[in-house]
């Protein structure tokens, strides 16, 4: 059956990963193993927004103007498909806000741990989400520092920016907790840090280590070839007493003025991936120059480049295993629980929820005015696909005047 064409489909002109795969892809294919997980990846990324998805038909609610734009491929490493994501995950968690000061916790895994976590990518980022969260909820609840169940989210960073492995979690936690009694408790540092981070390092360094010798004892960690050392038990030890001299990186920033800012602030990490199209510059003489931003020098924004081969390499290093969950919730905003523990809590900091509702309209970024007359918006009405054609809506539900085309 022959693939479905669309009409009115502009060229695009910038360079994007999908080009740097559907030029090259097949042959690093042919001459690298990769996981099934990495082949769906690079195809999903090569066919994203082309004709091999087919495409679809939006009509505007007004005038009945008609725009035709390929489908995606929906894949969560692919740099075009996490705008929409990104938006309605901001707009839920706008719906989660407390009217208190948020902080931004950032922990991060030392570079040595990297081979290991190579090869058993599901244990290692298990085990940091585990070691992560415990730590924080541990120190929630020290009466020393909060007497008090905290709640949070975190998400999962793979790489830094050469593309090279950089294990870290972002976490946002409200400024305050729950105690046994149902009270309301804040920080005792309020308005500088959440919990002292040389304390929450070292806490998090020895769980995590704790977790490492589980496993092992366990035998379920791969040992790679080029550290078979390790398969002896004292090499091991003398291994992980190296692990515990190095510094464990837990950073916290200052809480942001208001709640809305600080969810919109990590709403750039939540769907992020690898690297965004914008970053890439150009791609010749068998290279890909792209930009990144280098924290060694506060930040400062430079270009480098890598060979093909090194620059994909690179890129399916920090492709997730099959379902993981990169974005996880704990305390009282852990799943299954939030909903009545914000309500709970609004209540007892004496907050209308109406001054919280932040979800009263579709949010606006959603909604695509549409280019000919400015005044409606923008609405599916058919997904066209190489198969078969799929009526999302009925015209007349549009609220246009007649039938659109």
């Amino acid at each position: 059956m022959p693939k479905a064409s669309p009409q009115k489909i502009s060229p695009r002109t910038r360079l994007e990963l999908a080009d740097v795969f559907q030029a090259y892809g097949g042959a690093y294919r042919e001459t690298h193993r990769l996981t099934p997980k990495q082949h769906s990846v690079m195809r999903d990324i090569e066919l994203c927004r082309t004709g091999e998805l087919g495409y679809h038909v939006d009509t505007c609610t007004i005038c009945g103007f008609e725009e035709h734009a390929y489908n995606s491929c929906r894949d969560r490493h692919c740099p075009k498909c996490q705008g929409i994501a990104r938006r309605r995950w901001v707009q839920s968690r706008m719906d989660d806000l407390l009217p208190v000061p948020y902080y931004h916790v950032v922990f991060t895994l030392p570079h040595k741990l990297h081979s290991i976590g190579k090869y058993n990518k599901k244990k290692i980022y298990d085990l940091l989400f585990d070691a992560a969260a415990a730590t924080l909820l541990q120190f929630g609840h020290d009466p020393k520092h909060l007497g008090a169940e905290i709640g949070f989210f975190g998400i999962l960073h793979t790489w830094g920016g050469k593309l090279w492995e950089h294990f870290h979690l972002h976490f946002i936690v409200p400024g305050g907790g729950l105690t046994i009694d149902e009270q309301w408790v804040e920080p005792k540092y309020k308005g500088k840090f959440l919990f002292p981070v040389c304390a929450v390092s070292q806490v998090f360094r020895g769980k995590f280590i704790e977790g490492l010798k589980k496993l092992y004892a366990a035998g379920n960690l791969v040992i790679p070839a080029e550290m078979k050392h390790l398969n002896k038990p004292q090499q091991y030890e003398k291994w992980l007493n190296v692990l515990v001299a190095r510094n464990w990186v837990v950073y916290a920033k200052r809480p942001l003025p208001t709640p809305e800012q600080v969810v919109r602030y990590v709403g750039r990490y939540t769907h992020k991936v690898a690297i965004s199209n914008n970053r890439l510059l150009s791609l010749e003489d068998g290279k890909v120059r792209f930009s990144f931003k280098n924290y060694r020098k506060k930040g400062c924004w430079e270009k480098t480049a890598l060979t093909i081969d090194e620059f994909i390499r690179r890129f399916l290093l920090h492709v997730l295993p099959k379902g993981f969950h990169r974005i996880r919730h704990y305390g009282f905003l852990a799943n299954g629980r939030r909903k009545a523990m914000m309500e709970k809590i609004r209540t007892i900091i004496e907050e209308s929820p109406s001054t919280n509702n932040h979800n009263s309209d579709k949010p606006e970024e959603e909604r695509i005015k549409c280019p000919n007359c400015k005044k409606g918006v923008m609405m599916p009405i058919r997904v066209v696909t190489p198969y078969k054609t799929i009526i999302l809506r009925p015209w007349w539900l549009l609220g246009v005047d007649a039938c659109p085309g």
